[in-house]
Formats: structure tokens, sequence, C-alpha cells
């Protein structure tokens, strides 16, 4: 019966190019081109429209296509195409798709609305609920299921109790979602489709088109497109072309394609959910859906090219042959021909993405040495492929990537999130210079590079510890820093700045303000900002014209969302702009393009690079439905988790069909190594069982030696250690006591600091570290005993209020460090109490003084505490709140800030309180360690060990002479800087100037 049937299902071969072969067909079946111009070709997708456009240009020529008339195409695919509701409702009125964005608030909104227990459900959390219940919803209506099955489905299975909470999520699309989409006057995406093939149908069955009509490339077996697919067959004119079908009849392509299970023409529902992951599953699927056999599908025809060997079709179907297919492998008597086969399939395993990347973007650079040759790269992985573009942009090529550039990514996109991440974070500085550095800010009143400058400025008043929240905040830390004696590059006028600058950001603040906000209030107000801080640039180009739509989109439907906490509006804004792709309009590479698996379905170049080869990324893991168990989706007849992995399959298949293939994949990413793809290791496992062994698939290792040494360059030539010798004029002639260890420790550091005046900045929106909590305790203990340390409530009250004051921003501070810091006060108010009741008395704190050495160097110091016993020596005092110098480094000369306060007390060079003794002399140095823990809060411990008194005299005299030799060597004469004398004392600011590690770890031996 199957060979009476009139011939018009035909197949095109993986291996000969699809859009080609259909134009060449459809140009020798119409010699008219009126006759041409009256046909109808139903294609999946727009892509494919663009894609059988161009093979129709190429298939004539230039010289005919002036006046080039061509079908009626349309994408059956792609909801709210004029084309496709013109062609399928015809007159009958259909309820326009509901818009995507509308679906994502109103599912997000009815989550919101379920009881959340204890803890709540984030704004974000809903959003991604009520996403994933739309994409159940979706696969639902695709295979025509109700969702009202789901009840049924869920009561006839032994399921968990957890299932009753799940069926109450279910519920938001079984009951409440249909009701709002009424009201909208709208329809699913599913519902209208099969609504409109169903009109096109009863249209068709009342007046059948006479001019032909051909589906071409539509694989999906979902009912309603099976449907269309039917009534094409059915009609006078009517023509399906499938892509890619195994058409090999023969015993071993029979086993096969029979040892594929499916549910609709079997009755075995486990092994056809095995099956699924078979790239002909799907064939198979819809040609039962269609009720038809392989031996009713006829060949096209036709080829035009690109086209790769026959031969190979055959290979490939044999190497994805399902395991229960006992002969589905071909005989080893194919090996000839298998190498020919293979000849221009090349394989290339890099050791890591990055390289992969390099190693693609040279193979599309290679192509363009032949002329007129096309390549495109294609892959699911979205990552690789922006590396590619990217290195291609450094040749100057512009690839084209179909998937476009997620809205974030792009400068308008970024810009909208750094404003709502700086209204969330209350204005902090990081987030703050984010937002005014970004490369689109600068009001229309300010040229870039001036407003560059001012912001560069900005940048370094707020260094350091975080300010206080909020743009008052900001400014009260402009002030400060612009009346720091140690601040640099200070500009008065950055004030005046700022405040116009606060008054721009004022809107975003009151909006952050607000313990919770509307999302089209927050819309609107980005709106404004960013035209507020770029004038129009915000909305130009094509990306500024998405950014424009979707925040229009969100002013218009925001509030159907409610509102939400301010924390969440960075993560819900960005996942509500991720979903808009940005495609450039023009300038693409016109021979070269970036295409994902499903973009390529039906495009075809001379070179195929299919990038990705790895497990879990192509074919990707197959994502857990977080609603549908695989037991309910059995239930109720939807495709299971591995259908994705079926159809990636296919694409890999159809692709390997090209004249010329390059596979690549990398051995680790940056999450550890990775497997090759399953797919890739089938293709191996075929080499094998044919006895060809690796030259089957052979090893493009002039790409990988190319890719590896792009970027390598010439060999690093040693270069000596630094050694800066400035003339002795220009050296510097005062040191501050702690300049004077670095110094002897780091000289090129001194070089680098004094001489270049280069500072290290602090970190933005740094944490209290160990040096502000320093500073806290060293005020507190300065102020009470200038106040006559008169009792330790007095001590306690000026702790309190410090940590009140210093603690305001900083809870955590506060809270963690706070008691440390009471405790290790107090310990040192009542360790100096006990020594004035012993007869020591505290004659100066924080007392500066200077030492001016005999080869004229000054050396100045601070004291932080200088005390005097009654027989009138004097100990002198340094708090520590970090780690103490060790005694030995003190003895030898690597710790001199003691011994040379010392010895300025002793030379009358410290300005103590009026009547203190000319000749001063020092029989104490301590270091009072401080904050160490609860149970130990501070330590007193000698510079100079137990016997320093004793030492004092002597050591003091060698400081002396030590530090006025190293002075007179460095600073007055021209011995060079040399970087880490001793390694171990070295702080390390500078070792990437002084280039450290090029020369440290050199051989013995080796010339420094």
């Amino acid at each position: 019966m199957a060979s009476s049937r009139r011939h018009n299902l035909f197949n095109i071969p993986a291996h000969v190019g699809f859009v080609d072969a259909l134009a060449a067909g459809l140009l020798a079946r119409t010699a008219d081109p009126l006759d041409r111009a009256r046909m109808l070709v139903l294609l999946p997708n727009r892509r494919a429209v663009r894609a059988l456009t161009q093979a129709f240009v190429r298939q004539l020529g230039s010289a005919e296509t002036a006046g080039l008339l061509l079908p009626r195409m349309v994408p059956v695919g792609d909801l709210g195409e004029d084309d496709f509701d013109r062609l399928m409702t015809g007159d009958i009125p259909l309820a326009p798709p509901v818009d995507p964005l509308v679906r994502r608030l109103e599912l997000a909104r009815l989550v919101r609305a379920l009881p959340a227990g204890d803890t709540g459900r984030s704004a974000i959390e809903a959003l991604r609920l009520g996403d994933a219940l739309g994409n159940s919803l979706d696969a639902m209506l695709a295979e025509e299921v109700s969702p009202t099955a789901l009840r049924d489905a869920i009561a006839d299975k032994e399921l968990a109790s957890h299932w009753d909470e799940t069926l109450r999520f279910l519920e938001v699309i079984i009951t409440h979602w249909p009701p709002v989409r009424d009201r909208m006057g709208a329809s699913d995406g599913g519902t209208r489709l099969a609504a409109a093939i169903a009109a096109l149908i009863a249209r068709w069955h009342g007046a059948p088109p006479q001019t032909p009509v051909i589906a071409a490339g539509i694989v999906s077996g979902t009912p309603a497109l099976a449907r269309l697919l039917k009534a094409v067959l059915d009609l006078p004119n009517g023509q399906v072309v499938l892509p890619g079908l195994d058409t090999d009849l023969s015993s071993a392509g029979n086993s096969r394609f029979d040892a594929i299970i499916c549910a609709e023409a079997e009755e075995d529902p486990p092994l056809a959910r095995d099956s699924e992951a078979h790239p002909q599953h799907a064939f198979k699927l819809l040609l039962a859906r269609l009720r038809r056999t392989r031996e009713d599908v006829a060949e096209w025809g036709h080829a035009a090219g690109p086209d790769g060997p026959a031969t190979r079709t055959p290979l490939v179907m044999a190497a994805m042959a399902p395991a229960q297919a006992g002969e589905g492998w071909l005989d080893t008597e194919s090996a000839p021909f298998a190498a020919q086969a293979f000849e221009n399939v090349r394989v290339v395993e890099a050791a890591t993405a990055a390289e992969e990347a390099q190693v693609v973007a040279l193979a599309l650079r290679r192509s363009l040495e032949t002329p007129g040759a096309t390549a495109a790269l294609v892959t699911p992985d979205r990552a690789l492929a922006r590396r590619v573009a990217a290195h291609c942009r450094r040749w100057g090529i512009a690839v084209d990537d179909s998937a476009g550039t997620p809205l974030p990514r792009t400068p308008p996109g970024a810009l909208a999130l750094a404003m709502v991440a700086a209204m969330a974070g209350q204005f902090d500085p990081v987030r703050l210079l984010a937002l005014l550095k970004h490369p689109l800010v600068s009001p229309e009143s300010e040229a870039r590079p001036a407003w560059l400058r001012r912001v560069r400025q900005l940048d370094l008043a707020l260094r350091g510890v975080r300010p206080a929240p909020g743009l008052e905040g900001i400014g009260a830390q402009i002030d400060y820093w612009l009346h720091d004696p140690r601040s640099a590059g200070r500009d008065a006028t950055l004030a005046d700045w700022w405040d116009d600058v606060a008054a721009l950001l004022a809107p975003l603040e009151a909006l952050g303000n607000a313990r919770e906000i509307r999302l089209d209030a927050l819309a609107e107000t980005l709106r404004r900002m960013g035209e507020a801080l770029t004038g129009e640039r915000l909305w130009s180009g094509t990306d500024g014209r998405a950014l424009a739509a979707r925040i229009e989109a969100l002013i218009a439907e925001g509030a159907l969302f409610g509102t939400m906490d301010i924390a969440e509006a960075p993560a819900l804004v960005d996942a509500l702009l991720a979903d808009v792709a940005v495609r450039p309009g023009w300038g693409g590479h016109p021979r070269l393009s970036i295409l994902g698996p499903v973009e390529a379905q039906l495009a075809r170049a001379d070179l195929m690079i299919l990038a990705g080869l790895n497990e879990g990324v192509w074919p990707a893991q197959p994502s857990p439905d977080p609603w549908l168990a695989p037991a309910i989706r059995a239930a109720l007849g939807l495709p299971g988790a591995a259908r994705a992995m079926g159809l990636a399959a296919q694409d890999f298949v159809r692709a390997l069909g090209a004249p010329q293939v390059l596979i690549t994949r990398a051995r680790r990413d940056a999450g550890g190594p990775m497997r090759a793809s399953r797919l890739l290791l089938r293709l191996d496992a075929l080499a094998a069982r044919l006895g060809v062994g690796p030259d089957a698939l052979l090893r493009d290792d002039l790409l990988l030696r190319l890719a590896r040494s792009l970027d390598t360059g010439l060999p690093p030539v040693r270069i000596p250690r630094p050694a800066p010798a400035p003339p002795a004029a220009d050296r510097p002639r005062t040191l501050s006591v702690t300049e004077v260890d670095t110094l002897i420790a780091d000289p090129f550091a001194l070089y680098a600091s004094k001489m270049l005046r280069l500072r290290p900045l602090d970190p933005l929106d740094d944490d209290p570290g160990a040096a502000f909590r320093g500073e806290v305790i060293h005020e507190v203990l300065e102020i009470w005993v200038k106040d006559g340390h008169p009792d330790l409530a007095s001590l306690a009250r000026l702790t309190e209020a410090m940590l009140q004051r210093e603690g305001r921003d900083f809870p955590l501070l506060r809270a963690l460090w706070g008691p440390r810091a009471r405790a290790a006060i107090e310990w040192a108010g009542t360790a100096l109490l006990e020594a004035v009741a012993a007869g020591r008395v505290p004659v100066g704190a924080e007392t500066r003084g200077a030492l001016t050495l005999g080869n004229g160097v000054q050396i100045n110091g601070k004291a932080d505490r200088i005390d005097r016993d009654a027989q009138g020596a004097h100990a002198i005092i340094d708090y520590k709140t970090g780690s103490v110098p060790k005694v030995e480094n003190v003895e030898l000369g690597y710790a001199n800030q003691l011994p040379l306060l010392a010895l300025m007390l002793e030379r009358g060079d410290m300005r103590l309180p009026a009547g203190t003794p000319d000749n001063a002399t020092v029989n104490a140095l301590e270091y009072w360690k401080l904050g160490g823990n609860l149970a130990k809060p501070g330590e007193i411990k000698a510079a100079l060990g137990k016997r320093q008194a004793e030492t004092i005299p002597g050591h003091l005299q060698t400081v002396h002479e030590t530090v006025t030799d190293f002075t007179t060597q460095l600073l007055c004469g021209t011995a060079p800087f040399r970087s880490q004398v001793h390694p171990a004392l070295v702080w390390g600011d500078y070792n990437h100037l002084a280039r450290v590690l090029e020369w440290r770890d050199r051989p013995r031996g080796s010339r420094p």
C-alpha cells in the first residue's frame, strides 16, 4: 500500500547543504518566475527564511537577482509574525499571543500571592519560580495536554507528601493563570499555534490551494505541527522536505532505525524515553504521527553545495546507532572508504577553554585565505562564542553572533544595572564609582575628559574605610579628605562638583530610601536618571533602543509585579533584562558567522567548526523540571529530559555533513577537568571498530601550535636587579623613625616612596582594619592621658563615645571588636594607674621630636607616651594593636623606632612640657600590646629584654652610629637603592615595581 502513495515526502541527506538543495529544487520545479512567486514555503523560523533567501541569490547568480521573484516564505515557529498571522488565521480573529514580559510578571505575582512560610519569598525567587511554571505550561500546551490533567496525574501516583505542596504551586497555571490571561484578551503561544493551524487546515479543506505548498526543514513532532505537515501532504500540490533523515534501508540501517523506540508507534514507554536521546528519534516520531514510513520518503535531489562526501553520512549514522541495535554498526568491509569520508574532518583538543577559543578564531581567520570560502562556528557555549568573537575583533574581523548579546552585557544595560546597584548599596564607593566611570556617563553640560578627571579625584577621596551611607556620607568624606594635610591631589572645587552630582543622583537616593518600591516606579526613575547622566546617548544604537523598549515596557507593566525590597532590585532587574538579546543590524563579516545549534540547523558553510564538544556542553546536561517529575511527565505523555539531548545530537549529525569540519574541545575549564562529549566518543569508537585507528579523525596540531605561540612573544630577557642611584643632591634629608627601618631593610621602597612619591592607595570600601582599630585606641588613650587620667570610669565613657562614633556605620565591627577594644583599653588604663601608684607619671602623650645626625639628616618621630619615674628616668611606650617586633630584631638594629625616640629625648629634641630636665635619661623601652583577646587583653613587653636598663645606653650609641652610617651612604652619598636587602623584614608594597619575582629565585651563580 505504501508504494502506491504519491511521492510528496522528501528528504535531503545530512551531507547535502539543505537550503541550497532546497532552492535548487524549487527553481527546477518552477520554470516560470510567476509560478515561483505564487509558491508558499513553510519554514521553521526566521533564520531559515533568511538562509533560504540567500540560497536563492546564490543559485541564480548576480546577473539574475535584480528581477528575482521569490516564493512566499513563512516561519511557522515565530508567533506574532505578520506573515504567520495572515497565512494561518485568514479572516478568523484569534486572540493575540500574550506578551512574554507580561506573563513573567503575572506568574511571579501569582507565586508571591501563595503562602511562603516564615521566611517569606523574595522577589527574584518568585520570578524564577514563575518562569519555571511558565516553562512547564509551555511544555504541556505544545503537546496539547490541558493543565487540568495535572491534578489527575498527581492523584494517580503514589508520591511523597511534598507533592501536595507542589500541586499548590501548580494550581497557579491550572486555576489562577487562565482567568488572568483571558482578562487580557490574549492566548498562550502553544494554544494559539494549535488554533491557527486548525484554522488554516479548515480553510484548506474548504478550498485547497492549487499552487505549490512546501513545508521544509520542520522536524518538530508536536501534534499541532504534525497535523500541519499532514495537511500539506494531503494538498494537491503539497510537499514536505525533511532535513537529514536516515534513509538507509539496508539491514544495518533498518536495525538502527527499528531500535529507536517511539511511544507514538510502540507500546513500550520506558524504552521510548531512552530512545529520545537518539538523533533520529524526532524523525521517527514525526513519521509515526504522519502515518508514513521511510519507504514513503523519496530523495529530493538537486544537491547544489556546499556538500560533504556522501560516504560520511552512513558512517555517522552508524556511529550514532542505539545500543540495542546489535547489527546497527557498519561491517568492517566499510573500512576502506572510512578514511576518505573523514579526510576533511579534524579534531583539536585544547588544554583550556581560552586556548580552544584561540584555536577556533585562528581557524575562522585561516578560512578567509581561500577566496569565497565560508566558515561558521557552531556551539551551544555562549562564553566560548563571545571569546572567539573578541579574538576576531583584534584582527579587525567582526563576526555576527546569531544569539546576540544579553542586554546586561551591553553598555546601556550595564549602566542600568549600575544605577540600580548604586541605589541598593546606598552609594557605597565601589558601586558609586562604577556608575560614574561608566563610558556613557557624563552630563551634557560637562565634557567627558573633564568628568573623568573629577571622578578620579573622587576615587582618591573615597579610598580607605567606607564612609557613612548615602550621598551625604560621600559629601562628608570629601570634606574630610580636602582638609586632611596628608591627602594628595586635593582640589577644593571637588566639593562644588560633588554637590552638582549629588543633585543629579538625588531622585535615585529618594527612591532607594523607601522601604519597598514598585517596579514601574523604579523603571521610571531609571529612565529619568539615564537621561540626566548621559543625555540621549543611553538610548542610541541597537542596544540603547533595546534598553529603551524594555524600560518602557516595565513602566507600563511593572505595576503587575507589586512591591519589592530595595535590596532585591539589582538581581530582579538583571533577570528582567537578561532575556533581551541585542543583535547588530549590520556589520558582520559576509563569509563568517557564529551560530547556536538551533540557528545552524539549516545553515551550511564550507567549514563548519563544532566547538565545545564536552559532556554537559554539547549535549547539555538535561535540566530537571522543578515542577514535573519524570513520572508525572510520563503520565501526561510529555517528552522526557532526554529529548533535548536527542535534538542536540541531531544538530551535531547535520553539521558533520559539511565539506570540511573542525571539532574542538577543551580538556578542562575553570571548574576542572572535562570529559569528551559522547557524540565525539562515538565517532572515535566507530573508527576503532573499522580498524582505521586515530587517522580517521585527524588532529590539527598546526592550529594548536599556532594558538599556543600566538601570545608567547619573544623569549624573556633577564633584567638586572633594580639599583637606582640618583645624585646625592636629589636625595631626601628628612626621614621618619619608621622610614629609617625601611631604609635599612628595603632601600628601594624608600626611594619609591620618598623620591618617586608613590604611595599605595587604600582599598575602596575597606572594612575597618588593624590600622583603623589602632587609631581608635590611640586616640582614646591620648585624650584620657592629656585630661590627667582621672579614673577608669572616665576612660570607659571615652571608650563608649568613640565606639559609638566609629561603629555607627559598622555594626559588625562594634559587635565583634567592641568587647575586645573595651577590655584592651581598660587593661591599659589599669596598668597606667598601677604605674602611677608605683611612682611613674606620664609626662607626654603623642609627643613629637626630631633628631639631627652629624651628616645633617633629620629624623622625626612621635612617642605614644612618655613616663617619668621618681628618680627622673624615663620610659618610652609604644601602643601596638598588631604584631610586636622581636627582641632580637631590636637588638640587631632592624626595629629602631623606640631607640631613636630615646635618643631624641636624651638629646633634648623631644617637645616635653616645661620643667623637664635637659639631661633626661631613658631606662625603659616598652611595647604595650593591646587587643589580643578577652582572656589576655594586654601585655607589656620590654623592647630589649628583661635587663634592658643595663643595655639601653650602649644600644642607643650603636643605633646612632648605624643610622648615621646608612644615611651617609644612601642619603648623602651615591650608593644605589637596592630592593629587599633584608627580605624577611619587608612589607612588599613596592615589590612589583622592583620586579622582585624576576630575580629573587634565580639559580645560584647567575648574574644579578
